[in-house]
């Protein structure tokens, strides 16, 4: 399976889904044109990696900021990713957060909540 990979933009995050690692990372700001058209290759990414994940998922988000429209795509992602953790296989997911960004570090919490995987809070100190 080939591996995903975005280039961020001002308005976009970096995007590399890995299969053959499992490192699926999203990194940057996510406040595109249109959110549903950016994010649809990443929900597609994982359906097809659902059917032979590696034997962990280890997923990275560090996300500077990211708008409303993004935060139902990102949800989507984490529903796709909540599927594969639901059949048996490891899945962690990395939650970076800036040391003063209460609102990223409630976002992640959020997240946490509607979705069964364990999140990892991990502050970024500078």
């Amino acid at each position: 399976m080939e591996p995903l990979i975005i280039e961020g933009t001002p308005k976009t995050p970096t995007v590399k889904f890995d299969a053959e690692t499992g490192v699926v990372e999203i990194k940057g700001r996510s406040i595109p044109e249109n959110s549903v058209e950016f994010y649809k290759p990443l929900v597609d990414w994982l359906e097809e990696y659902k059917a032979s994940p590696a034997s962990k998922t280890q997923v990275n988000i560090q996300l500077e900021y990211f708008n409303t429209s993004s935060s139902k795509c990102i949800l989507d992602v984490f529903k796709k990713l909540e599927a594969i953790h639901k059949a048996k296989h490891d899945v962690e997911i990395n939650w970076y957060y800036e040391e003063d960004d209460e609102d990223m570090l409630e976002a992640g919490e959020d997240y946490e909540s509607i979705i069964r995987i364990p999140f990892k809070m991990i502050e970024i100190v500078e």
